[in-house]
């Protein structure tokens, strides 16, 4: 067991699992993972493996006998029938029939519907009367003659949910970990490896946990296809309803006029839609307006009367063309229906998250060590929607005057969100603070700047702050904006000055002379080679030392192979070129490295590169030391991408299409 799971275990026993337990006790149940980490919750909140073992049994046992699949519903009634009663797992609708003043119940597997239910169990569950709720009940079968009434009886029934978390001490346990080692539990709870993921990337998974902790917010992530959009609406919360875009009414979502009946909007605290996007698909215009309404005053109304709600809204979609194509052709709402490609319902939405930069999960994405029972994190989550932390940015920073009123809520109720997600204590640093203020002001500049290209009654915002501490400002620029400014993907982006650590400024154009300086690499930056990157720098050299101490597993040696092909390139013809590697390695991976090292000696020969190397154990820092004046220093070395997806993904084969980890690069000339 990893090191973190066990602390995990040892601070929040009983209510942690192993998240590949799913999978061993899932079978072919359609039910979502929140249900299935209840039962495991019953029986397998532990580290020991032997009641582990026992728990996926009995799991897989109460699944068998009480889960009711549809092609079985009539088997389970059957059961009913023969035994008199049987505990059953199904999804469970409400509704009031008001002609018999009574409230009756639809079960969605089972197939059953008017079965007669207790107003109790209605005012202690008001959620059934939604679009339903997955429950553990007993069910009864009682015949009788009386005309029009039926035999089925629900004798008692539980919604499959914790029923509190202790929020207090889940922040003293808090206190235990790290801000990384807590953000890669949250990952393992959502099912993730955090090994798969850089920085920003989990703050773009955590971002979707935003909506479950702050009340009224307005989330839309649009991106391409595979990439689990909706997974986390669906399946982490039984407080999440997700839709699908083409099913919502006016009567759904708000209120039925001609029944009174309050939407899902008052009763779950997020209603994600699913496969929002569609330039073709039709939506009612009159659904549009009042959510624009609710979005922006958490109210709505229909008919005379007016209703308040705290639902937090999302939307998730496909995008149709690549973000350089809707930048230079039109914006990043490019693939909405025509009715929601309105400028005053997009002014609406609190943070747009780029969907493009999330990875497509594959098999290596996905954990199998410990994370909280969802239901567990659903229910501390929800308590947390009463906290208001959206004032605690300012003891570090101010924000500018020019930022609008709406411009500022959106900023600070997605920075509240990440807050209250990785720091539930408030124990706040102020780099820490810095790291999501950014990140919050990033995701509504997208939506600012994509409003003004749509309108240009839309004026220009100065997205910027100033740190209380030392008065410096801060300005802030979009990832995309940053990659494919002008629409030139491989301009050359350098910092002029210091104050660019912030990513506050960006050169706009290629560098026409040598310089001293500095490159920001940002994480998930596209657009990047080592062309690009340093190649000019490289230009007729004769001579040149690389430091890397990480210089073994196949795609380090591909990244060093891929650096000694440019080196071809930038090299006189007429003459050779002498490389030295000085590297480091251990017993695991030594022998491997001196064969792969004499193999490349013989390659690079054939090109003129003549290819020496060297094994150091002490040296930790990366550069290039060119025979030209030039020194380059490489914070991560040549590792500068994240993992592709293999043979089959063209990112493999052209560096500028991979995504990049956070790094920087600085160029130093010795004139001695």
């Amino acid at each position: 067991m990893k090191i973190l799971d066990k602390k995990l275990n040892e601070f929040f026993g009983g209510k942690v699992v192993r998240k590949d337990l799913t999978k061993l006790v899932k079978g072919d149940a359609i039910v979502p993972i929140y249900v299935l980490e209840y039962l495991l919750g019953q029986y397998c909140a532990t580290d020991d493996e032997e009641t582990i073992t026992q728990g996926v049994e009995t799991v897989k046992s109460i699944l068998a006998k009480h889960f009711v699949h549809r092609d079985e519903a009539q088997i389970i009634k059957s059961t009913v029938r023969e035994k008199g009663s049987h505990r059953i797992i199904d999804k469970v609708s409400v509704r009031l029939n008001d002609r018999k003043d009574q409230y009756e119940a639809t079960f969605a597997n089972l197939g059953l519907s008017k079965v007669p239910i207790a107003d109790d169990i209605i005012r202690e569950h008001q959620k059934l009367l939604s679009s339903g709720v997955w429950c553990i009940l007993t069910l009864a079968y009682i015949s009788t003659d009386e005309r029009d009434s039926l035999p089925w009886v629900i004798e008692s029934l539980k919604p499959i949910q914790i029923a509190s978390g202790d929020l207090d001490e889940y922040k003293e346990g808090r206190k235990q970990f790290t801000k990384e080692e807590w953000i890669d539990i949250l990952l393992q709870t959502m099912g993730l490896n955090p090994d798969e993921f850089t920085f920003r990337s989990k703050l773009l998974q955590l971002t979707r946990l935003v909506p479950f902790v702050e009340n009224n917010y307005n989330l839309i992530e649009l991106g391409p296809k595979g990439t689990g959009k909706s997974h986390i609406f669906s399946e982490l919360s039984p407080h999440g309803m997700l839709i699908s875009g083409g099913e919502v009414s006016k009567a759904k979502l708000f209120v039925n006029n001609s029944s009174g009946e309050i939407g899902l909007v008052g009763y779950w605290d997020v209603v994600a839609y699913d496969e929002f996007a569609g330039k073709t698909k039709t939506t009612d215009r009159g659904l549009v307006d009042i959510m624009k309404n609710y979005m922006a005053n958490k109210s709505f109304s229909r008919g005379t009367q007016v209703y308040g709600a705290s639902a937090s809204m999302v939307f998730v979609g496909n995008t149709d063309h690549s973000v350089p194509y809707m930048l230079r052709h039109s914006n990043l709402f490019d693939a909405l229906p025509k009715d929601y490609y309105d400028t005053a319902f997009l002014d609406r939405i609190h943070a747009y998250l780029p969907g493009w930069e999330v990875q497509k999960l594959c098999n290596d994405m996905f954990t199998s060590d410990y994370g909280f029972i969802v239901d567990y994190l659903a229910e501390i989550l929800k308590e947390q929607r009463k906290e208001d932390r959206t004032n605690e940015y300012n003891q570090f920073f101010e924000l500018s005057d020019s930022i609008t009123t709406r411009d500022k809520t959106a900023i600070i109720k997605t920075y509240a969100g990440l807050s209250k997600v990785i720091f539930p204590d408030g124990n706040i640093a102020e780099t820490d603070a810095k790291e999501l203020l950014d990140f919050a002001i990033e995701c509504r500049k997208r939506v600012k700047q994509q409003l003004q290209k749509m309108d240009e009654t839309f004026e220009a915002v100065d997205f910027s702050y100033i740190n209380r501490k030392t008065g410096k400002k801060v300005s802030i620029e979009t990832l995309e904006v940053i990659e494919y400014l002008n629409d030139e993907q491989k301009d050359i982006l350098l910092s002029n000055s210091a104050e660019n650590t912030d990513n506050s400024k960006v050169e706009k154009s290629k560098i026409k002379t040598l310089s001293n300086g500095q490159r920001i690499i940002l994480d998930n930056q596209t657009g990047i080679s080592y062309e690009n990157l340093f190649g000019d720098y490289l230009a007729g050299a004769n001579s040149i030392t690389l430091i890397d101490p990480y210089i073994r597993l196949p795609y380090q040696l591909r990244n060093f192979m891929e650096f000694a092909k440019l080196l071809s390139e930038k090299k006189n013809k007429e003459n050779e070129l002498r490389l030295h590697l000085i590297t480091n390695n251990n017993e695991d991976f030594i022998e491997g490295a001196r064969e792969a090292f004499s193999q490349i000696t013989y390659s690079l020969e054939t090109i003129g590169i003549i290819f020496t190397y060297e094994f150091d154990e002490n040296i930790h820092d990366r550069s290039i030391k060119i025979d030209n004046g030039w020194k380059i220093v490489l914070g991560r070395g040549l590792d500068i991408w994240q993992k592709t997806g293999g043979w089959y993904d063209i990112n493999e084969y052209i560096q500028e299409k991979r995504l990049c980890k956070a790094c920087e690069v600085t160029f130093i000339y010795d004139e001695g």
